[in-house]
């Protein structure tokens, strides 16, 4: 992501700092033991300093090869310092030969992979640094080193992931920006064109009457439901309006009413509300009559979304739901029943002879 950019560029010059401070302090001691070896080791973490800058420059090189490589390379230079500063050296707590350079692939780590990952590395490179040390004097200088490897791992690791989850909700709020923009032009484009015509249309129809006024009648229908899908707000990312789904039942032989206020359900749970809606009137022309007349009514109350579909139709007669069941017709079992039961909702059908049928679905909001 574009946020780990300015991490690495940090970590890239506490790593040159690092080095710099070992070397300052490798050239201010006169008594150790190895000092050749100690400038050999300086050297090591010089290359190594050019190497991982332009390493972890490139995105594609920042994997677990490169920051187990990493780790090894500081385990291995920190592990020399025994041999380098000697028995005495040691005893009096003097700082290991690669100083605070340590710290860079614990930082690297907690990057990368987190708070989890950073701990995990500041753990392991505590470990090896108490190994190399381990016949201090003072042990408190060793215990306060420890505990800050171990801080700067999972506090590091922290505020990456805290400006990761900032970069996202950034790109999501640019996004719906963007899309709020795109339909407002949408819906002065469509004010300027389609919303004209079908104006034009129901009026002309009107005064022409006969066969011209029904279609006169269906573009007012068409405008007012155009009108006022682009009059609606986008809802937020990952919700769907639900009132926009059942829009696209109304007919001339299906009254669709639904509150003023958005109706929002995850995308998926009201494509599949819809779905079952769909089926429900379908079932209305199946056995009522293309022109019978239906009615669906979504309402939301209590933290849920209730969807009834009415029709004045014969009814269904007692056991004829289960006898479909069985002859393998599945239409409400599994396109209304089914579809609610995965998503928790719940089907409830009152179907009274000669008066019609009413299927009310009711959802968790």
């Amino acid at each position: 992501m574009a946020i780990e950019g300015p991490f690495w560029r940090a970590i890239a010059v506490f790593r040159v700092a690092s080095l710099v401070y070992a070397a300052v302090l490798m050239a201010q001691h006169r008594g150790y033991e190895q000092p050749l070896l100690g400038w050999l080791v300086i050297g090591v973490m010089a290359v190594w300093t050019a190497v991982a800058t332009f390493a972890y420059a490139a995105e594609a090189l920042r994997r677990w090869p490169l920051l187990s490589v990493d780790l090894g390379v500081t385990l291995a230079c920190l592990l020399t310092t025994p041999a380098v500063q000697g028995g005495q050296q040691v005893a009096i707590g003097a700082m290991p030969v690669p100083a605070t350079w340590i710290a860079a692939p614990v930082l690297a780590w907690a990057v990368h992979y987190g708070r989890r990952a950073g701990t995990l590395a500041a753990a392991v490179v505590a470990a090896g640094e108490l190994w190399s040390r381990s016949r201090v004097e003072e042990p408190s200088v060793l215990i306060n080193e420890t505990v800050l490897l171990l801080m700067a791992g999972w506090l590091v690791g922290h505020m990456v992931r805290l400006a990761k989850r900032a970069e996202e909700r950034m790109q999501r709020a640019a996004e719906m920006e963007a899309a709020q923009r795109e339909r407002e032009r949408l819906a002065r484009d469509i004010h300027d064109s389609v919303l004209q015509v079908l104006a034009l249309v129901q009026r002309r129809g009107r005064e022409l009457g006969g066969e011209a006024a029904e279609l006169g009648r269906l573009a007012g229908e068409q405008e007012a439901a155009l009108r006022e899908l682009v009059s609606v707000g986008p809802p937020p990312l990952g919700t769907t309006d639900l009132r926009s789904l059942l829009a696209r039942f109304g007919s001339p032989s299906v009254t669709v009413s639904s509150p003023a206020t958005p109706l929002l359900l995850p995308a998926e749970a009201a494509a599949c509300l819809s779905a079952a809606v769909g089926a429900a009137l379908d079932n209305v022309r199946a056995h009522c009559g293309h022109e019978a007349r239906a009615w669906v009514l979504a309402e939301s109350l209590d933290g849920t979304v209730t969807v009834t579909v009415r029709d004045e139709g014969p009814g269904i007669p007692e056991g004829r739901l289960e006898q479909a069941a069985a002859d393998g017709r599945m239409g409400v079992a599994r396109s209304i029943r089914g579809r609610m039961s995965e998503l928790g909702g719940k089907v409830s059908i009152v179907s009274v002879p000669g008066q019609g049928t009413e299927v009310e679905i009711t959802l968790p909001a």
